[in-house]
């Protein structure tokens, strides 16, 4: 069934990475093998969690874990959680968080926007996010008098590349300083499922990530952490998180995409993610005005992306005009514009095959040899 002419609409070709705008990851096969046959069954939704819960565990090194809607649904339950402990009449009182404490501290700089803002995810909770330090510079002495002041539930804390990636404190000392006054940590790291244990080692009370990225399963979130917390959590769908929860799809989903990440040779995957980056570089060599690089994954995770920089006078585009053209296109060829403003774009590779990368360059080098 050709999805696309059935409904009109446009086929897309993604050299942007695991993104949501672009509907998240193409799921690997054995993954959707395994959803598709949940969606013929019936399950007790709560034994469902439990298994859940162990494969996580398992895989990350947490305590325990639970799978909610997405990542930002998890930020919410995570928050509430940490405000209502076990206690299902907080639960059933929540967003009104009067006599609990509802402070949720982040670094000014974490304070992204990923679709919608980080802080709203917050206060969907009933809790008040707070603001710590500036942009380019948040100091554990400030973390330490917002929480002396009181009344603080939970530290936020993001890992992503849409962070100022100076002037902040790191996620151990975040952690040490948060648990001397009994403070949990939340991480939001959607897009480091790659990292889960590293992140559970560096002391983080829950870990959320998405198993629709690079995990490339259904649309789900990944909560690892302590029991306690995660039993709250789940308690939340008696509550706020009802309209959140995740369906069986998701909940197996994920598991199995665990369990496929545990056998994959991560090594391999880098090698054949770095062969492709190659080919983006070696098709577009010698065009004037295209200055070729590679760029790291700049949260540590083992791949790069191809990075384009734009001379204008010379190619006859910019990083952003030559991103609206391919993106106006049928097939629309989405590159990754987040550095656009910028003077350059970058072209992850991950999602594409290698008719899909030939097609991309060549669009590339016909429209700035046309300029």
């Amino acid at each position: 069934m050709n999805l696309h002419e059935r409904y009109g609409l446009r086929r897309v070709i993604n050299a942007c990475g695991k993104m949501t705008h672009l509907a998240g990851a193409i799921v690997l096969p054995e993954i959707a093998a395994a959803a598709e046959e949940s969606m013929r069954q019936f399950f007790v939704l709560d034994e469902l969690q439990a298994a859940a819960g162990r494969v996580i565990a398992e895989s990350t090194g947490a305590e325990c874990g639970c799978v909610t809607a997405c990542t930002a649904a998890g930020i919410t339950l995570s928050v509430a959680a940490t405000m209502t402990g076990t206690s299902l009449p907080k639960v059933l009182q929540l967003p009104n968080t009067d006599g609990m404490p509802n402070r949720v501290l982040i670094q000014k700089g974490h304070c992204v926007n990923y679709g919608n803002p980080i802080e709203q995810a917050i206060r969907l909770a009933g809790a008040v996010p707070v603001e710590v330090g500036t942009v380019n510079s948040c100091r554990p002495e400030q973390l330490r008098h917002e929480i002396e002041r009181g009344g603080v539930t939970a530290v936020v804390h993001v890992e992503s590349h849409h962070t100022v990636r100076y002037g902040w404190v790191r996620l151990p000392d975040v952690c040490t300083l948060a648990h001397e006054f009994g403070v949990p940590v939340i991480v939001d790291g959607a897009a480091q499922d790659q990292r889960l244990r590293q992140l559970i080692e560096d002391g983080a009370d829950i870990v959320l990530t998405s198993a629709h990225k690079y995990l490339c399963s259904t649309t789900g979130g990944i909560v690892a952490g302590r029991t306690d917390l995660i039993d709250a959590i789940y308690l939340q769908n008696r509550g706020i998180g009802r309209p959140m929860k995740a369906g069986k799809e998701a909940i197996i989903g994920a598991m199995a995409a665990l369990e496929f990440r545990a056998a994959q040779d991560m090594a391999a995957w880098t090698t054949e993610q770095n062969r492709k980056v190659d080919l983006v570089i070696n098709s577009l060599r010698d065009l004037p005005g295209l200055t070729l690089s590679v760029d790291p994954d700049p949260n540590g995770c083992p791949f790069s992306r191809a990075r384009l920089t734009l001379d204008e006078d010379t190619a006859g585009h910019s990083a952003s005009s030559l991103n609206a053209v391919l993106a106006a296109g049928d097939p629309a060829v989405m590159l990754r514009a987040h550095h656009a403003e910028e003077g350059y774009l970058n072209l992850d590779a991950i999602e594409l095959t290698d008719d899909e990368i030939a097609f991309t360059c060549h669009e590339i080098r016909r429209l700035l040899a046309s300029r």
